[in-house]
């Protein structure tokens, strides 16, 4: 059931900010008349709530069942789609690592054995 209080639990829109106060400043020393002021705050506040409710009026179902459309179709590819094709590789690519271990292992085995028994007989001490 939606939540008509809070309607934005995880803060998903804290970003779009459309407060009189966050878009609209007069400094010190540069200011209207008060009345001018109050009138357009009143007229901003009124002007975007309507714009929001009409919008979402017109909109907001349709955009909904869209956005509902494309989660399903999101759900659906991962589901059906994604996850068993990256099993698939990941299942397909465990003879290609043993072979790749196994040729590194000849190949580098050797040298890096040889390396660590040469330097295993340096030896440091404190004059």
């Amino acid at each position: 059931m939606a939540n008509l209080d809070q309607r934005d639990p995880n803060d998903l829109n804290s970003h779009v900010k459309a407060e009189f106060e966050d878009i609209l400043g007069e400094p010190e020393g540069v200011r209207s008349i008060g009345c001018v002021w109050s009138l357009s705050f009143k007229c901003f506040n009124l002007c975007r709530d309507i714009c929001y409710k009409l919008a979402t009026l017109f909109t907001g179902i349709c955009m909904a069942i869209h956005l509902g459309h494309v989660m399903a179709c999101v759900a659906y590819q991962h589901v059906w789609l994604i996850t068993p094709c990256m099993k698939i590789c990941e299942i397909e690519c465990v003879p290609l690592r043993k072979c790749l271990y196994i040729c590194v292992d000849c190949c580098l085995g050797p040298i890096c054995e040889s390396c660590g028994l040469m330097l295993s007989k340096i030896k440091i001490s404190k004059a």
